[in-house]
Order: C-alpha cells, then sequence, then structure tokens
C-alpha cells in the first residue's frame, strides 16, 4: 500500500526568499512534493535540467556504443581480425561502462551533478580522438584497439549519475514519465551511432582536417572511417558547456559515500538489481552484439548490419518511456512482468529463426524476434526504474507513520538518496550485459546464449511476482 505524501515542514516566512532557482545555481530548497512550490517553481527547473541531460546522456551512449558499428567496417579497410576479436571489442566496452558506473553512482552525489555531469561529458572527447587518429591506420595494434574501446566505456558510466540525478528533481507521481525520457531518450545514443556512423564515413564530411580516406576493399571505395569518431567531439564539449552552464546542484540530493553505503544492507537493493540486469543488461546487450549477428548470419543473403541494426535500439529506447509512463498509472510491477514474458517469447522465435545446418535460416522472422525483445525490454527498463522509488519510500514512510512531520521529511530525504543509490547501483550492474552478451555470443553458439537468456528470464519472473506483483506482496510497486 502506498503511503500519502507528508504535509511539508512549514517554513517561516521569508525563508527561501534568498534562494536563486537560476542556471548553474546550488538550490538548497527543494520540495518537489509541495504542489504550490512545484507549480510556481519547481516544474520549470526540473524540466530545464532535464532537457539537458538528455542530450548529454545520449553523446555519452554514442561514446558507449560506438565500437558495435565499428568494428563492422575494420577488416575490410585492411584490419586482419578475426570474429572472436571482433566480438571481444564489442564488448569490452561493458567491463568499464558497468565498473565506472558502481564509481558514479556514489561520486555524483558528492561533488554535485551539474559539475560532475559537465565532467564526464567533457573527458569523452579523449577517447573519440584516440579512435579516430587510430582508425587511419590499419597497422594499429590489436591491443591499442582494445584499449581505446575500455576507454570509450566510461561513456556508459555517465547513465548511473544522471538518472540518480534526475530523480531528485520530480515529484513521486511523475518519477516514471521523467526517468522514462531521460533514459529512454538517452539510450537513443545507441541507434544514433549505428545510423549516423555508417553515413558519415562514406565522405569527406568533416573536411581535411579529420584526414584523408581508407580503401574499402569489399565495397572498391574511399571511407572515412574516423568520421564515425571525430563527429560527436564538438556536440561533447558544447553539451558539458551546457551542463556547466544551465543545470542545477541540488542540495537535497547531495550525500557522502558513509550515508550511500546503507544501500547494501537492503535486501530490495539487490532483488531490484537482478531485475534491471535482466531488463537493460539485454537491451545493451543486444545492441551491441547485433550488428555483428546481422552481418555473420545473413549478410551474404544480401541483408547489411548498418541497414538494420540501429532500429533494433531505436524501438528500446522509446519503449523505455512508454514503460515508465504506463508504470505510473497502473504500477510497475506489472509491466515488469509483461516485460519478461515478452522478452522470453521474442527470444525463441530468434532461436528457431537463425541459420541451422541444413538451411539459411529466416531473417525477417530473425529481426522481428529481435524487435520484439528491444521493446520488452525498453519497457522493462522504464518500469524497474519507476519501481525503486516507490519501494523505498513507502518502506521508509511506513516505517516514520504516526512520528510526527520531522519524522516524516527525514524519512522522505532518506527515501530519495537510496532510491538515486540504488537506480546508480542496479544500471552499473546490469551495465555488464555489454560485455557478457557479446563475449557469449563469441565463446559459445549464438543459440545456446539465446536459451541461457530465456531460463534467467524466468528467475526474474519469479523474483518480481512473489515480491513485487502478487497479492500480499512484501513491497507492491
Amino acid at each position: 500500500m502506498s503511503i500519502p505524501t507528508p504535509t511539508p515542514t512549514p517554513r517561516a516566512a521569508g525563508s527561501h526568499r534568498a534562494e536563486t532557482y537560476e542556471p548553474g545555481a546550488t538550490i538548497g530548497d527543494w520540495r518537489p512534493e509541495d504542489e504550490d512550490f512545484w507549480q510556481s517553481t519547481g516544474r520549470r527547473v526540473a524540466q530545464r535540467n532535464l532537457w539537458i541531460s538528455i542530450p548529454a546522456l545520449m553523446l555519452a551512449f554514442v561514446v558507449w556504443q560506438v565500437w558495435s558499428v565499428t568494428v563492422v567496417k575494420l577488416n575490410d579497410v585492411g584490419f586482419g581480425f578475426s570474429q572472436s576479436q571482433l566480438f571481444w571489442l564489442t564488448a569490452i566496452p561493458g567491463i568499464t561502462g558497468g565498473t565506472f558506473r558502481i564509481l558514479y553512482t556514489f561520486i555524483g552525489p558528492i561533488f554535485g551533478e551539474r559539475k560532475f555531469t559537465a565532467f564526464s561529458t567533457i573527458i569523452l572527447v579523449l577517447p573519440m580522438l584516440w579512435l579516430g587518429f587510430a582508425l587511419q591506420d590499419p597497422g594499429t595494434p590489436y591491443w591499442e584497439l582494445v584499449l581505446i574501446a575500455a576507454v570509450c566505456g566510461i561513456g556508459g558510466a555517465n547513465f548511473a549519475s544522471s538518472m540518480a540525478n534526475i530523480g531528485f528533481f520530480f515529484p513521486k507521481r511523475e518519477k516514471g514519465s521523467a526517468n522514462g525520457l531521460n533514459g529512454g531518450l538517452g539510450n537513443l545514443g545507441v541507434s544514433v551511432v549505428q545510423l549516423v556512423a555508417p553515413l558519415v564515413v562514406t565522405a569527406a564530411v568533416l573536411g581535411a582536417p579529420a584526414g584523408g580516406p581508407q580503401h574499402d576493399a569489399k565495397e572498391n571505395t574511399g571511407i572515412w572511417l574516423q568520421n564515425g569518431a571525430f563527429l560527436w567531439v564538438p556536440l561533447l564539449v558544447i553539451m558539458a558547456l551546457l551542463a556547466w552552464f544551465l543545470m542545477n546542484d541540488l542540495k537535497v540530493a547531495s550525500a557522502p559515500f558513509s550515508r550511500q553505503k546503507i544501500i547494501f544492507r537492503r535486501k530490495h537493493n539487490w532483488l531490484m538489481t537482478w531485475l534491471y540486469v535482466g531488463t537493460f543488461g539485454s537491451f545493451i546487450g543486444f545492441a551491441a552484439g547485433l550488428p555483428l549477428l546481422i552481418k555473420n548470419n545473413f549478410e551474404a543473403q544480401g541483408y547489411q548490419a548498418t541497414t538494420y541494426a540501429w532500429i533494433g535500439p531505436f524501438v528500446g529506447a522509446l519503449m523505455r518511456w512508454a514503460g515508465g509512463r504506463l508504470s505510473d498509472r497502473v504500477g510497475g510491477a506489472r509491466v515488469t512482468l509483461l516485460s519478461f514474458v515478452g522478452m522470453a517469447a521474442s527470444l525463441v522465435v530468434v532461436i528457431f529463426a537463425l541459420p541451422h545446418a541444413g538451411d539459411q535460416g529466416n531473417f525477417w522472422a530473425f529481426f522481428i524476434g529481435f524487435l520484439a525483445a528491444f521493446a520488452f525490454s525498453g519497457l522493462g527498463n522504464g518500469s524497474t526504474f519507476r519501481q525503486i522509488p516507490v519501494i523505498f519510500r513507502d518502506q521508509h514512510m511506513r516505517e516514520a507513520e504516526g512520528k510526527g512531520p520531522e519524522a516524516q521529511a527525514a524519512a522522505m530525504r532518506q527515501s530519495e538518496m537510496e532510491a538515486g543509490a540504488v537506480t546508480g547501483f542496479s544500471s552499473a550492474i546490469a551495465a555488464y550485459g555489454f560485455f557478457f552478451i557479446p563475449a557469449m555470443f563469441a565463446a559459445m553458439a549464438v543459440t545456446h546464449a539465446l536459451w541461457l537468456f530465456t531460463g534467467f528470464y524466468a528467475t526474474c519472473l519469479a523474483v518480481c511476482w512473489w515480491f513485487y506483483a502478487r497479492k500480499g506482496a512484501e513491497a507492491p510497486s
């Protein structure tokens, strides 16, 4: 049962007159559950921060996923790598992305999310420059490309701090939609890079400063592979400046690690992390692996990875917003259950559509099955992030019930802090799906890996139903 929002603690007349909500300011008085404050001031400030956060996060996903499309053309311009080596290049950013997400979860609230968003965006210029120069020389050793892939992975870490931050700005009734927009449109960076990069590498669109073409032996034409990296550099600089000058730090979101680490003792931190591994881990892992799956299994039949691969992440990203919005209306747990049933069914279609001994498979059944898997993963991405703040808010408010306004206000602050930390931590662990899914495709038969994922979804269904969705569940959400 959801606990009613407590009445805000009365403030002395004029106690917040000196507060500034202008761009770049640090805000101390932030009360999104106070309807008068929200309508007069809060909504405007929250929306400004949201609509700067979204493109910054989108560019971070571009950097994180740039290798998923880059590897498709490496051998065509003279890099002689095996299919296993190419899969590893797509997988390695997942290791650093997941690991740095853990750090970013706790660092952002310590230094202030406005400052940290600007910093974490501007540093992504370095791997894009390094990648662009390395791609111009087919003699670049594999170990150097591995290092570049690892550094590009840092882009994936921005998600943890961004999602934890945006949740603080919005009232409970709008958290699902706000997180769905931030995460969903941010996730579009996966599709953007897979759609735009193959287009900009076909001509000298960046001019002489970007360098000359390489020879595409397959198409017998020139190709500017480095453009797929250099294109994003000025955009990263612009978004870092916008974040610095136009976003805000919230004092209510500030918390030292000594306070945040309490989430490791919370059971629902681990349970929701398990569920988010199933939803986002699938989304980001499939996005990383799909281009090479298409190339390896269907290119001989005339289907190009660069034509189709971007559509799956695009669908999944948009459905994240839908999942958050739908969860605000019917409850996150119900939508999460639907997402796992849908992903499992979709992968069964994919398995039987892949080429087997004696047949060439069915590309359109394979592709539609993957599109459905992306769509259901997107729904689950939105619903799980709606569940987290509801679970922690209801738990803390229940404990403070009947203890007076001050205890309720303290419980609200604690729940917001813990929900933000859990949001970041769960996203960090789920990001390892970027590594494990392509790595499993490299290490075993693709069909065997897909059956393992389907079995994992069954465990997620059981966890979600028992703890969150069934009648009498411990934490209905």
